[in-house]
């Protein structure tokens, strides 16, 4: 019995023991300081292990860290012991806690650093902690002298039993010298406070910056953009195709010998190719069932990091967007796969494999090119193989079978066709037409105003992942999202009704690349960007920058497509069903009954008649 009670007060002891876990401590209890990263500070992703300078380690044990998220992992986060020994609420003087021998090599390494203003993050129960390695300073004939910080004097804030505030100073200045000996101090100064829990990680927030008078007019600006072009839509839809409707009815109220069909022109005469299936159809289902994907996983992940508040949790934000794109493949097969059953295609196993690996693969194929050059910079965005094998694991074992699940029910759901008009079996020849109904020219333009729309959130998305900003106006992205929904399938309609009445049924793909060039239009922005708006410089943050910048831009102009074919697609049943319905079939039987025959209910079979029976009831 005496066993049991002392293996129940140790098991209590356990319980109550404080950690970064639960962020809540006793007094004299041990507070962990986790050292990250160092690395140039103009290059945000260059980063390198903080043991990789010739720092030394405090004297306490070390304590070793597990990654906990699949995001921390793919963000290279490598969290070690500071070795610095701190107590919750227990001051420390200034203490020396270990002595550096710089050699030749490290003196260099730390002048390095110096000069590239190499800086570090340190973590203190979850709260990033930053600090600079030294200054340079040059002396009035121009000479640099390197000198490097050596004393860490740390303020912590504390409410209860909870951290709520961590801030470094970094002071003594020293010369780095080649075999000198520099002790490494620090202390620490506990200090009352009444900032909330909850509330401590608004000082990492740049309100005055997310949430500045240019943020509000650019959303006002984006407002108004889609006004108007709601009242082009419908000045199109209600005026021009009600004046067309009027002529051919005009037309259609003629004597049958007085019509002169030769005269007619505009969408109505491409009623029987409109619906043909693309070119490449197997590709273009596959597209946009993933745009669908992409479309959805972005309203998740924003609705959640707006509820969540991710940001306050390393790689939780890579880890939801990884878990949602996975649990939503069903999305992908579904879309894609019953477009594609629509279209007549019969290699159907082949689309689903095609859909849900698109993008995946892509991403991994520059992640792996961005992965090569880490390792030979020996940098923490190294990609370890076993984490490449978990991604590529979720996607065989998770992403397949359900976009499976997704295409079947897609193919036996929504896979049957019902067109307003019957596809002709030998497509029309397209006629010539002014260069600026050309679609390369429609896709060059029908880009421009969707990007105009959301660049100035791009800016703040830009800033935020490749500068030291925390992006917590999520609200603001969800309604830049919905704007830019709204002003691509407008931009889309326009553009479709323009190449529609050049006679060119090749709608499809031209509304695809009309959705991509707003990811083009972005990727120039990037580049513009990168050259004027950063410091950035090497070849390793180069690549990195380009690298995944492009894979951002491509799946924004994935789902785009999704908007555009979807909005031409209701368009388009919209316009040809009085078409074909009141214009063509009448044309049709008028035709039959020129040549001498008509169609009779009985059997559906061809009869030959004179002309005197031309009241007789047809179909068409």
């Amino acid at each position: 019995m005496r066993l049991v009670k002392y293996l129940l007060h140790f098991f209590v002891l356990c319980l109550v023991q404080a950690d970064e876990h639960d962020h809540m401590y006793n007094y004299g209890e041990e507070v962990v300081l986790w050292v990250n990263t160092v690395g140039p500070y103009h290059n945000r992703q260059e980063t390198y292990a903080f043991f990789s300078l010739p720092y030394c380690r405090g004297t306490k044990a070390s304590i070793s860290h597990y990654h906990e998220t699949l995001g921390e992992r793919l963000l290279g986060v490598e969290l070690e012991f500071s070795g610095l020994p701190i107590s919750f609420q227990v001051n420390s003087p200034k203490t020396v806690y270990c002595t550096m021998h710089l050699s030749d090599e490290g003196a260099e390494q730390f002048e390095n650093a110096v000069a590239h203003h190499y800086w570090y993050q340190m973590f203190m129960d979850d709260l990033p902690i930053w600090g600079v390695v030294g200054e340079k300073v040059v002396d009035n004939n121009g000479n640099p002298t390197f000198k490097i910080f050596t004393h860490k004097r740390f303020q912590i804030g504390f409410n209860g039993q909870q951290i709520v505030d961590v801030n470094l100073t970094s002071e003594n200045l020293v010369n780095v010298e080649a075999f000198s000996e520099v002790p490494l101090t620090y202390e620490v100064e506990w200090i009352p406070s009444q900032i909330p829990f909850s509330s401590r990680f608004d000082k990492y927030l740049d309100a005055s910056f997310f949430q500045h008078r240019i943020h509000w007019f650019s959303l006002f600006n984006a407002f108004m953009m889609v006004i108007f072009l709601v009242g082009l839509v419908s000045l199109i839809l209600m005026r021009t195709l009600r004046k067309d409707y009027a002529r051919y009815e005009k037309d259609r109220e003629l004597d049958e010998l007085e019509r002169d069909f030769g005269d007619e022109y505009g969408w109505k005469q491409i009623h029987g190719d409109v619906f043909r299936p693309p070119a490449h159809q197997l590709l273009f289902a596959s597209l946009v069932g993933t745009g669908c994907h992409v479309f959805v996983v972005v309203l998740v992940v924003v609705a959640v990091s707006m509820l969540g508040e991710l940001y306050m949790q390393r790689g939780s934000i890579l880890g939801t967007i990884i878990f949602a794109y996975a649990a939503l493949s069903p999305v992908n097969g579904y879309a894609g796969g019953s477009l594609y059953a629509r279209f007549g295609g019969r290699r159907w196993i082949r689309q689903m494999f095609l859909g849900a690996s698109l993008l995946p693969v892509y991403v991994c194929s520059m992640a792996v090119l961005v992965n090569f050059v880490a390792i030979y910079y020996h940098a923490t965005r190294a990609i370890p193989f076993t984490t490449m094998l978990e991604v590529i694991s979720i996607c065989i074992f998770v992403i397949l079978p359900l976009s499976l699940v997704g295409t079947v029910l897609g193919r036996n759901l929504s896979g049957h066709a019902s067109y307003p008009c019957r596809v002709n079996a030998v497509p029309r020849p397209i006629p010539e037409k002014k260069c600026y109904m050309e679609p390369l020219s429609l896709v060059l333009v029908g880009g421009l105003l969707p990007f105009g729309s959301i660049f100035i959130e791009v800016y703040f998305i830009f800033t935020s992942f490749w500068a030291y900003k925390i992006y917590y106006v999520y609200g603001f992205m969800l309604l830049v999202c919905v704007l830019l929904a709204i002003v691509t399938m407008c931009v889309t309609a326009v553009c479709c009704y323009v190449l529609l009445n050049a006679e060119d049924y090749r709608w499809r793909w031209t509304s695809f690349f009309v959705g991509a060039s707003t990811a083009f239009y972005v990727y120039l922005y990037a580049v513009y960007y990168f050259f004027y708006k950063t410091k950035m410089y090497g070849f390793f943050q180069t690549i990195f920058y380009f690298g995944y910048t492009s894979i951002f831009c491509v799946a924004l102009g994935i789902m785009c497509v999704l908007l555009v074919v979807s909005r031409s697609f209701v368009l388009l049943n919209i316009a040809p069903t009085s078409s074909c319905r009141d214009l063509f079939c009448g044309q049709f039987l008028t035709q039959c009954r020129r040549v001498g025959f008509l169609s009779f209910p009985s059997g559906g079979r061809l009869y030959e008649v004179s002309s005197g029976v031309s009241s007789l009831p047809g179909t068409c």
